[in-house]
């Protein structure tokens, strides 16, 4: 089988990268061509274009890129029908991959979608079209299939993938070699606090100076930051200047393994590193207008997926103005000095893992895509 795969994000591209590597172990002949990243070329598949060129986050953001947006997805199409694939496997990414959905179901390619678009969030107009346009859906949060069917939209919901990534990991990848950093150097000086400011150079430039900030004011435990080996290291380092903070790349689980407490930019990290047993605050600030429209549009009460998940308030989101340096030592303090308070965050997370249906999410979407594809 051919199969185009479109992962436009980090967390789209290890998602991809599994359910490749599960595909090529039902059939070792199947070919990919492939939008992602470098988990993705891992599996040796054909790169067409990385994820840092397609994201773009914000109303205000996607309207002044909206040409560069545009020229990709005519690019794509184009690239889609000269490769002539059986199927197309769209990862997330809703804004770019619902477009070339449309495309490809008007042009009778079989489309498979693998971590649906937050309709629940907002945009449930976009139910009737995904209906419409997606041959299989397969979800990854529990209350999403019950929300498909309300919608009268059978979808399989196969777990979360993250719980494979995580049960999987050993030691991730350091820049050019497989060093594990927490086991090369000696780290039990000071509790470790991991600093997760995002995979986008945006959301760096905004979440990280404050975290920088709150840093000073504890010198008692030892700050690293989660580097995205896709962004220029100048970017973290024209924001920390000359505070002796540490940067490690490719190492995000290794960190979050070692780590005593951690600042997430809102996003699939907060809920990594819930799984990862570590207690956390949820950070986000974005472009004001972006997020006004944003909030009138919303259509759920939080944020991270985490406290979505579970339906109810269990790690500290702090939003645009409440994300400021009196609140977040506030809630700093409150995950690294309340035992009492970091226990039952422990506890909910385990709570978590069970409603989250168990590993081998990537296994199950590859068996069922194979399936579908045999009935064919």
């Amino acid at each position: 089988m051919k199969y185009y795969v479109i992962a436009g994000e980090a967390s789209g591209d290890l998602h991809a990268s599994n359910l490749i590597k599960e595909l090529k172990n039902i059939d070792n002949t199947s070919i990919f061509r492939c939008w992602g990243g470098d988990l993705m070329k891992e599996q040796g598949v054909e790169l067409v274009k990385h994820y840092r060129s397609l994201a773009f986050m914000g109303f205000v953001e996607v309207i002044a890129n909206l040409k560069t947006i545009l020229n990709n997805i005519s690019f794509c199409k184009k690239d889609i029908a000269a490769f002539q694939p059986d199927a197309i496997i769209l990862i997330d990414y809703p804004g770019f991959n619902l477009r070339i959905a449309e495309w490809a179901h008007e042009n009778g390619i079989k489309v498979f979608y693998y971590i649906s678009p937050q309709v629940w969030a907002w945009h449930q107009s976009r139910v009737k079209k995904m209906k419409k346009v997606i041959d299989h859906l397969f979800v990854i949060l529990p209350f999403e299939k019950d929300f498909f069917k309300s919608h009268a939209m059978e979808v399989d919901f196969v777990g979360h993938p993250l719980l494979d990534a995580i049960e999987n990991h050993s030691i991730e990848k350091a820049n050019a070699n497989n060093i594990n950093v927490f086991e090369a150097n000696d780290y039990s000086e000071k509790p470790i606090i991991a600093l997760l400011p995002g995979s986008r150079n945006q959301e760096v430039k905004t979440m990280l100076p404050l975290m920088i900030e709150l840093t000073k004011a504890y010198p008692q435990y030892k700050f690293i930051i989660a580097g995205v080996n896709t962004l220029q290291e100048s970017l973290y380092l024209n924001i920390i200047k000359n505070e002796a903070i540490e940067i490690v790349y490719g190492q995000t689980y290794n960190l979050l393994k070692n780590a005593f407490a951690a600042l997430v930019t809102s996003g699939t990290a907060t809920l990594e590193t819930a799984l990862l047993n570590v207690p956390q605050v949820v950070c986000y600030k974005g472009n004001i207008i972006s997020y006004y429209i944003a909030r009138r549009f919303l259509k759920v009460k939080y944020i991270s997926l985490v406290n979505l998940i579970m339906d109810k308030l269990v790690i500290t989101e702090l939003i645009q103005n409440e994300f400021n340096i009196h609140n977040l030592k506030n809630e700093f303090e409150e995950i690294t000095q309340n035992n009492l308070f970091r226990n039952q965050l422990k506890e909910e997370y385990q709570k978590l893992k069970i409603i989250l249906g168990g590993k081998g999410a990537s296994a199950k979407t590859a068996q069922l895509i194979v399936e579908y594809m045999n009935k064919n």
